[in-house]
């Protein structure tokens, strides 16, 4: 029992119970990761650092290629350095990606528990160590596979390494900051210049005596730091070819620091400094009330520990601590990510910061739990006096037994309703998720292929972040875009193929569900390909309007009444023709080579209402023999979602509705 009151033990279990509470968050309401799609960038890249890849080579150009990755001559490489992805991959070689999860959060409250000591003594390290656990935005952002985190635990390497070596003189630890620094700085540059420059500032004041053993010691943390500089230079150089050029820049020349047009894929804006200021005001603002340990009381308590400090008097190693106040913020006034991370400005409930708090300050939690923890102990040694003083001796106990209990029940209360409305946000993200990877989980899909939608453009895992491909596009499950569907067949000509498909908008972020499905996909070949088209028409119909289309030109027919349609497309080198019951005359259009061939039949209510059936066929046609693919199948009933939220889904629509295909190949 004694032990347990050690501030060192104290703070290992505070670091031991944070790390398997991450853990288990991360399982319980991320498992299908976030509405942040980078998870899936850091888990590829981890994959592919386990099988000794930096590029991946995939058998067919365009189809495979996954979000935020960059192309070049040697392959496919991520945009964001590989530190992130090498510490996942470490959880994976022990057990799971998750793994990983948890033994960075423990790091970082081990290290928030010896920073704080080393500014100020033990017990305010165990205190600081639990606020950092209940502060929001480091349990969300320590349960996800993003590098915000991460980043920080390298950070507190070094504060930590940095100020013991600072109070003992000890060139170990000097050379251990160097080396936290370094690998700080390549997981994350920005964000380490921020941290570290404090520090720095502190180191130069130090070295005004030119006292020999203060200019080895903080020479040896300068080697060692820029040793993780150079080495970040040289994964530039391999990467992208120039040792200036981060893979990001390679990615996206305009997306990086400073004031002007800034763009990304397409989406630019001008990044002014009187927006960069209003977006960071309002950032400051969600971090104070709602991202700290317990909202405005953590703010609070924090702003009541800076005086404390002030009154007692700075040392110069506090300062350095409470310099991150300064420059973690003001530094990002300069990068206009902090504008996007809000979506629109005008909307509080927009944007990933909803989610996943004001990431890109996740440093600056760093000072705020530790005068927190300043402010939290002076209060309670301040009201200790006060009970001493105000009641009779016998009374003393009790009477500070039930403030505690009070102060313990609100400051635990504003806690748990800080930390529960990201935590139910995120959960209500996944139960939308849990609904539209229901059917992989249904089905076995080994030996297979399966086509995915791109409705966030040409990329995998955006936004389907489960369904990534193993680094050699070997796995049990290959994931394709649906783009050159042949030349995938081609690649893998002895599995199975599937579609996968959702009807509805892909917004879970609004906690609205799609209906999904998985679509088993056969491949014909032959002189011709008959497709099969049956479908249901409701008793309201007047007639049904048809058009086949190939892109280019188009055939129109119309067939009267109410009858179910039996309709089948016979497709050879030269056309692919309409035929079945209600046709008249030629309907055809020419077959292209690899394209696809649609067919629209717009079920009339005769008011001008109605839905369409869109049957979506690729073809291929080359030396006199054709090949095809099960179509994709639609049925709209706005335009707006026709081609791509629109799937046929079996048993799940309107008025009987129901639709089946079926492939047939003449030799």
């Amino acid at each position: 029992m004694n032990r347990l009151r050690r501030p060192r033990v104290q703070a290992a279990v505070v670091a031991l119970l944070g790390g398997a509470l991450v853990f288990a968050v991360s399982h319980l309401v991320f498992p299908y990761h976030t509405s942040n799609h980078d998870e899936a960038v850091y888990l590829q890249q981890a994959a592919m650092l386990l099988e000794g890849r930096l590029f991946l080579q995939p058998p067919v150009d365009g189809v495979f290629r996954p979000w935020f990755f960059v192309e070049s001559e040697r392959g496919l490489y991520s945009k964001y350095t590989p530190v992130p992805a090498a510490m996942f991959a470490a959880g994976k070689l022990l057990g799971g990606y998750r793994v990983a999860l948890g033994l960075v959060a423990t790091g970082v409250l081990a290290g928030t528990y010896h920073t704080v000591r080393e500014a100020f003594d033990q017990r305010t390290g165990v205190v600081a160590s639990v606020l950092m656990l209940a502060s929001p935005l480091f349990l969300v952002d320590a349960s996800v596979f993003l590098s915000y985190v991460p980043t920080t635990f390298w950070n507190l390497g070094f504060a930590a390494s940095y100020l013991h070596a600072d109070r003992t003189g000890s060139r170990r630890t000097g050379a251990l900051a160097g080396v936290c620094v370094g690998i700080a700085f390549f997981a994350r540059p920005f964000t380490a210049v921020l941290f570290a420059t404090p520090f720095i500032l502190h180191a130069l004041w130090s070295l005004r005596s030119l006292d020999r053993t203060v200019v080895e010691r903080v020479g040896l943390t300068a080697v060692f730091g820029i040793g993780g500089v150079l080495l970040a230079l040289g994964y530039n150089t391999l990467t992208t070819g120039d040792p200036l050029v981060f893979p990001y820049q390679a990615f996206a020349p305009n997306d990086g620091l400073g004031f002007g047009e800034r763009s990304i894929l397409g989406y630019s804006r001008e990044f002014t400094p009187a927006l960069s200021i209003t977006a960071n005001v309002e950032l400051l603002w969600k971090f104070a009330t709602q991202w700290v340990v317990a909202g405005p009381l953590g703010t609070l308590a924090a702003a009541i520990g800076v005086a404390v400090a002030r009154r007692r008097g700075f040392d110069a190693r506090q300062l350095a601590l409470a310099g991150a106040f300064l420059t973690v913020p003001l530094g990002n006034l300069y990068f206009w990510g902090t504008v996007n991370m809000l979506g629109a400005l005008s909307d509080p409930t927009d944007g990933l910061v909803r989610f996943l708090g004001p990431y890109y300050h996740v440093d600056l939690l760093v000072p705020t739990v530790a005068f927190g923890a300043v402010g939290v102990l002076w209060t309670a040694d301040r009201v200790r006096t006060a009970v001493e003083g105000g009641v009779s001796e016998d009374r003393v106990r009790p009477a500070l037994a039930a403030l505690t209990l009070v102060c313990a029940a609100v400051g635990g209360g504003a806690a748990a309703v800080a930390l529960g409305e990201p935590i139910q946000d995120n959960y209500t993200v996944t139960q939308q998720y849990e609904q539209a990877y229901d059917p992989f989980e249904e089905r076995a899909l080994s030996n297979s292929v399966v086509f995915l939608p791109t409705p966030y453009g040409d990329w995998l895992n955006h936004p389907f972040q489960p369904l990534r491909n193993d680094p050699g596009f070997d796995g049990d499950t290959v994931y394709a875009m649906q783009d050159r569907q042949f030349d995938v067949v081609e690649s893998y000509p002895d599995r199975q193929y599937y579609r996968y498909g959702y009807r509805g908008e892909w917004i879970p972020y609004l906690g609205q569900p799609v209906e999904p499905t998985l679509q088993r996909v056969r491949h014909a070949e032959g002189e011709s390909v008959t497709t099969r088209v049956d479908a249901t028409v409701p008793e309201q119909a007047l007639l049904t309007s048809i058009r086949l289309t190939n892109g280019e030109q188009n055939a129109y027919t119309t067939i009267s009444g109410t009858e179910p349609l039996d309709l089948g497309l016979v497709t050879d080198g030269n056309s692919t023709r309409l035929r079945g019951t209600g046709v008249n005359g030629t309907v055809a259009v020419p077959t292209p080579e690899r394209g696809t061939v649609t067919l629209v039949a717009f079920v009339d209510y005769g008011t001008g209402s109605g839905f369409k059936y869109r049957v979506v066929l690729p073809v291929d046609q080359h030396n006199g023999t054709v090949q095809a693919l099960t179509p994709r199948l639609e049925v709209c009933w706005s335009e707006r979602r026709c081609g791509g939220q629109a799937a046929y889904v079996p048993g799940s629509h309107r008025y009987g509705i129901e639709m089946n295909v079926t492939l047939e190949a003449t030799a």
